[in-house]
């Protein structure tokens, strides 16, 4: 499960301009939260020609809807995914003195509120997209996973191994092995969607196992703040908490979209992963179980109509690069802060969205052409394109520059967290990661705190601040000041 915020059953908060979204995953047992089923809306499509029956006329005609016949061909490709986690259980936000019993937790567990270790059980959904047992679904369903099972529509079960995670996309691949062939769904293309189009939604909300629900598209491409790869598909199709990773099937019963989030004080209203997103991936999360995606090197926006106005970038199309990140493919090409990216290899960039997609799609190691504005001045400039670091690769490097028997990460505090925790300078040195477990985890620590003093005295950088903690570590136990965006507290590092 991601690291973001917790749902009130277990999932991600993804974050939009004016409201909440969830993501459709269904947690129970160590986790769960007791929610009650909204009574379902009664789906007609009737003939606006039609006039009222008469007196004594049947309202049942015998024929069968076209949703009939697609939900009986396609339920078999539609899976119950069953998984066994250890999650860590968060307390509500006690503090404050409109909290009855804020000074008592604060007493008793200072700012940790919560147990580590805590058994947790969850279920989603998936497709089967081939005969051999691969399975396709969200990575929030299955992340951190101690095992997984999954359920054909024959009841049947079967252990799952995980082959593949893609957080940053929220999809994962699965593979069971079956004594016989199953059935598999098609994959369409997401892009022919039109918006009022007719989908179909399969899957297993709050346990409810081969529940079909239907709606027509909403709307494409929302951006709804769950990742820099935002291009969800809206749909009135009823999703709910276990939806997650069931599929989207368009009137020819293709697969359209991935169901993944929803909006839970909505109606009407969730969001699917585009197919044709998942499509090229899902080779690479088979033969190499993670993603490679190219990588620039910048930190980039869209333009507002009062950026383009202040700056006199004209229609305000393209991407501004807000930093570059120094020695970085972006850097050595010779772009700069302020310019403004306008096409990369021959694609037209229209806003910071786009970039991101191109870049990503880009093949590793080959030079693409960058078009730029500087100045009014329309420029060209070569890039290399590099790797950008995987999910895997993050947390191995984590791991390894984790510092000692401790388990902390630590760099220099950028001026941008600087500004931001209001610190007079940059002094300390910032957490960038916690080995999960280790005496770091233990204290509360997390990805994003600054550190300022140890045993009473300050440090002014990550190399100092290491050679203190090797140089106090024999003694036990370490005195912290750190500082967050909840404030400043002290924390005992214990070995």
């Amino acid at each position: 499960m991601s690291n973001e915020l917790r749902p009130f059953l277990q999932g991600r908060h993804l974050k939009a301009k004016v409201t909440t979204m969830v993501v459709a995953a269904f947690f129970v047992g160590g986790l769960a939260a007791s929610s009650g089923l909204n009574p379902g809306r009664l789906l007609a499509v009737p003939d606006a020609a039609q006039a009222a029956p008469a007196e004594g006329d049947q309202l049942v005609t015998g024929a069968t809807s076209p949703f009939a016949t697609l939900a009986a061909k396609l339920t078999p490709v539609v899976v119950n995914v069953r998984v066994n986690k250890i999650e860590r259980a968060d307390f509500p936000d006690f503090e404050g003195p409109e909290q009855p019993f804020g000074d008592f937790f604060s007493h008793f567990f200072g700012d940790r509120r919560g147990f580590p270790n805590v058994p947790a059980q969850g279920a989603g959904s998936g497709v089967i997209i081939r005969g051999d047992g691969y399975v396709l679904t969200n990575n929030h369903v299955v992340e951190g996973a101690r095992d997984v099972t999954v359920t054909l529509s024959d009841k049947q079960e079967h252990k799952a191994r995980v082959v593949g995670r893609d957080a940053k996309t929220d999809l994962a691949l699965l593979k069971i092995e079956a004594d016989k062939s199953l059935p598999a769904a098609s994959l369409g293309d997401s892009d022919q969607l039109k918006v009022g189009d007719w989908v179909m939604a399969i899957g297993n909300p709050f346990g409810l196992s081969e529940t079909v629900t239907s709606g027509i598209v909403s709307a494409k491409g929302r951006v709804i703040g769950a990742g820099p790869y935002d291009d969800f598909i809206q749909t009135d199709a009823s999703i709910n908490p276990g939806n997650s990773g069931g599929p989207l099937f368009n009137m020819k019963g293709e697969v359209v979209g991935i169901n993944t989030a929803i909006i839970p004080n909505a109606q009407g209203i969730g969001f699917a992963i585009p197919v044709n997103t998942a499509k090229p991936l899902i080779p690479q999360l088979e033969t190499k179980g993670e993603v490679t995606r190219g990588y620039l090197g910048v930190s980039i926006q869209s333009i507002t109509p009062d950026l383009a106005s202040a700056m006199g970038l004209g229609e305000g199309k393209g991407a501004l690069v807000a930093d570059v990140v120094e020695g970085g493919p972006a850097d050595r090409a010779g772009i700069r802060r302020g310019d403004v990216i306008v096409a990369f290899g021959g694609k037209d960039v229209k806003d910071s969205h786009d970039l991101s997609f191109i870049v990503a799609a880009a093949p590793v190691g080959r030079e693409s052409t960058v078009t730029i504005m500087r100045d009014g001045v329309e420029r060209r400039l070569d890039v290399k394109i590099g790797k950008q670091e995987s999910e895997k690769g993050a947390k191995k490097e984590s791991s390894k520059q984790a510092h000692g028997k401790w388990g902390l990460q630590l760099r220099d505090v950028p001026p941008r967290v600087a500004e931001e925790l209001g610190l007079e300078s940059e002094r300390g040195a910032l957490v960038a990661g916690v080995v999960p477990g280790s005496p770091a985890d233990r204290a509360a620590l997390r990805q994003g705190d600054v550190i300022l003093e140890v045993n009473r005295q300050p440090v002014t950088s990550a190399s100092e601040l290491k050679e203190r903690i090797a140089g106090a570590g024999e003694r036990g136990a370490l005195v912290l000041l750190v500082q967050s965006s909840r404030g400043t507290r002290y924390v005992v590092l214990k070995g």
